[in-house]
């Protein structure tokens, strides 16, 4: 975390003094860099140099209305799993052109708001959310462009909890009912198929996941174009890891090097949907130690931040480096 460093004794957040930060407005409270998130867009942008690519922030890693306003000036195209996520997106300035919008389990009122906002694609998963988008298109005279989200059945050698391209997951569409699927896509009178999808799962470190479920999307890419399909974009997820202590992941022109190398189409517009790897270093939750307590077997330091606040540790034993201010 580069942005944050000590001088003259002091943790600073670019150059700022964190302890004026506390006295202005209290504790616990959430700093961010926007230099270190510009600096991390960018590093994918720049890395893609001339294909044709679409980054979109995965609104879920942090959907603080200032960070998306932040991303929206760059020019950052948005992932959305839900309409709370997409009037965030719009009251950021974010193009509404440039949102993609995932998940398993929208609801109808979702895609008509999000039909109506004009947004670039769905990611559908499953034959029944087809069927309903489809009818809610219906409703209102609309064509509602998808892509569909294929599962690779790749262990993104990640916590269970947030890998999500295995079968035994609940997200996508196997690989062995994508033609079926896209068959079923392409008849209905409401749909236009754009493009297709994968997600493998978030916190990746491991150097070949994004690569390996990338080359067996490709095989279905190949089958759809012998079928006469003729797609514009190929969305390759997001999930790329972060160091938190001793882990070794990818750079992110590291990753777009070796996914822009096995994709050899260069008409086809590459999406791509980080998250993590944009916000989760450059932020810092300020709290205050209000107590010390100990008993026979501990010693404790009592905050008054939750773990509301800082949920990693209690839902999947995150490790998190805690530093005196």
């Amino acid at each position: 975390m580069q942005h944050f460093s000590y001088q003259n004794g002091q943790l600073c957040a670019d150059q700022l003094p964190l302890i004026e930060v506390a006295q202005r407005f209290g504790t616990p409270c959430y700093v961010y860099s926007r230099a270190a998130i510009e600096e991390q867009w960018l590093a994918y942008d720049r890395a893609f140099a001339k294909r044709s690519h679409l980054i979109c922030y995965a609104v879920k890693a942090n959907s603080n209305i200032a960070v998306l306003n932040l991303l929206a000036n760059l020019g950052s195209g948005f992932d959305i799993v839900s309409i709370g996520e997409l009037e965030r997106v719009l009251r950021a300035g974010g193009n509404p052109d440039k949102v993609i919008f995932s998940g398993v389990g929208k609801q109808r009122q979702e895609m008509a708001r999000a039909l109506a906002a004009g947004i670039k694609c769905f990611n559908v998963e499953s034959s029944s959310e087809l069927m309903r988008l489809n009818d809610v298109a219906a409703q209102s005279g609309q064509i509602a462009p998808i892509s569909l989200r294929i599962n690779p059945d790749i262990d993104a050698d990640t916590h269970p909890y947030i890998a999500t391209g295995l079968n035994s997951n609940k997200f996508g569409i196997q690989m062995q009912d994508a033609i079926s699927v896209y068959a079923q896509a392409q008849s209905l009178p409401h749909i236009k198929v754009a493009g297709i999808a994968c997600h493998i799962g978030s916190q990746i470190t491991g150097k070949t996941p994004h690569v390996d479920a990338l080359k067996r999307l490709l095989v279905v890419v190949e089958n759809l174009e012998n079928s006469g399909f003729d797609l514009e974009y190929i969305d390759i997820g997001g999930g790329l890891g972060i160091r938190y202590r001793d882990e070794e992941p990818l750079l992110a022109p590291q990753l777009v090097s070796m996914l822009c190398e096995t994709i050899t189409d260069t008409s086809m517009q590459i999406i791509i949907e980080p998250g993590r790897s944009i916000v989760g270093n450059a932020g810092v939750l300020l709290t205050r130690v209000e107590y010390l307590k100990e008993n026979a077997d501990k010693n404790f330091a009592i905050l008054d931040a939750g773990m509301n606040d800082l949920l990693r540790p209690a839902l999947y034993d995150a490790w998190q480096n805690i530093l005196p201010v």
